[in-house]
């Protein structure tokens, strides 16, 4: 908010008995916001927020891949290796599109389930917590402290100019404001458009913009109906062909995801991933291994797939949901062996998941209207898959 301090405005206040302030205009606060745009736009790419300025936000959330990490690190890109070069976490990174519209974190006291924030867990209420996760977490980006990470702000110029004509001059005199205005200029950035521009082939399609093939509108068919699949249940939020589905209700389901033993060989992790559990505001042992329900829009060149990264194609994943109604989807097409056993068996989703059993062509409708949600900065993309 500007306020009008000139002193001849305040004496005049001061005998009115009154303090005069104005509200910023509709066009000072869109001014406002674009500043903090561009500003977290360059900050996003700014290798120098971490220790050894070799990874952004960019890096593990590529825009020409989907804003998920498209790197080649050996293992498939199952999850990110951090800034010191050998660092692996046991979860992949979720795309950055579309993460504008997750609700603030909370406990839906009706539906009796927590909804919403950001990571796998929810552990950030919003995506300004999100932004500011990454530059101090030991290993990812791996900066000391918030201090140090203003530290490297204050020797661009650029942002200490930026910063203060932003969010006041006396910005920098408090690291945890500097930190956090910083989290909060990336966080604007990543509410707009470029993020989330809602123009795939299914919304081409809903503007009378383009015709589904046979499968497609197969596909489309079958995901709306509950009857048919479980599709639904938990990726749409608006209800069936509705402008602006996200294609997730931002909840948190345990779907019986194995362990990807591939990528602990490589990280050393041994211990259960709790999920949702693992998040501070969560006290309840029936949230072990839940996960937040991540948008279908980009799915089908964002692999690899589920939290851990354990599938490669999109097609198991469909088989995978069709093995708990169909008693012959006994492999995973990817081993050719048995479905590993899931890490967290006692919370899976069973009621959720029911649904009838699918056949071939039914699988492969499903994959190709998912396809049909992939932006048109990235239908190239599908060329390779």
């Amino acid at each position: 908010m500007k306020y009008l301090n000139s002193l001849a405005l305040i004496s005049s206040a001061i005998l009115l008995g009154a303090c005069t302030t104005t509200s910023p205009s509709k066009a000072e606060i869109l001014e406002k916001t674009k500043e903090k745009e561009i500003l977290g736009k360059i900050l996003f790419f700014d290798k120098n927020l971490s220790k050894n300025r070799t990874q952004s936000c960019a890096t593990c959330h590529n825009p020409e891949a989907g804003f998920v990490d498209d790197r080649d690190n050996g293992i498939s890109s199952m999850a990110s290796l951090g800034d010191d070069g050998h660092s692996l976490g046991d979860r992949q990174a979720p795309s950055a599109a579309y993460a504008m519209f997750s609700p603030e974190f909370h406990y839906d006291m009706k539906k009796k389930r927590y909804i919403g924030g950001q990571f796998w867990d929810g552990r950030e209420t919003n995506l300004a917590g999100q932004a500011g996760g990454p530059p101090t977490n030991p290993i990812e980006m791996g900066m000391a402290s918030k201090e140090t990470t203003v530290l490297r702000l204050k020797e661009n110029e650029y942002y200490v100019s930026a910063f203060k004509s932003i969010y006041g001059d006396d910005i920098f005199t408090k690291p945890n404001k500097a930190y956090s205005a910083m989290a909060d200029s990336i966080a604007k950035f990543e509410m707009t458009k470029e993020f989330a521009p809602f123009d795939s082939k299914y919304d081409r399609f809903l503007k009378g913009e383009y015709d589904l093939t046979p499968l497609e509108d197969l596909g489309r068919t079958l995901f709306f109906s509950n009857n048919n699949n479980s599709c639904a249940t938990c990726h749409v939020l608006k209800g069936e062909d509705k402008l602006g589905e996200t294609f997730t209700n931002y909840e948190y389901h345990n779907i019986g995801t194995p362990i990807n033993h591939e990528l602990r060989a490589k990280n050393g992790v041994s211990n259960i991933d709790g999920g949702l559990l693992n998040n501070p505001a969560v006290n309840d042992e029936n949230q072990k291994g839940k996960y937040k329900v991540p948008t279908l829009r980009n799915v089908a060149v964002t692999a690899p797939y589920m939290h851990n990264g354990v599938f490669k194609e999109l097609k198991t994943v469909v088989e995978f949901y069709d093995k708990y109604n169909n008693k012959e989807r006994v492999l995973n097409p990817e081993t050719n062996k048995p479905w590993d056993k899931p890490e967290v068996k006692e919370t899976i989703a069973l009621e959720e998941l029911k649904a009838k059993k699918q056949n071939d062509r039914k699988i492969e409708s499903l994959v190709a209207f998912m396809k049909l949600l992939t932006d048109k900065r990235y239908e190239h993309l599908l060329e390779k898959k």
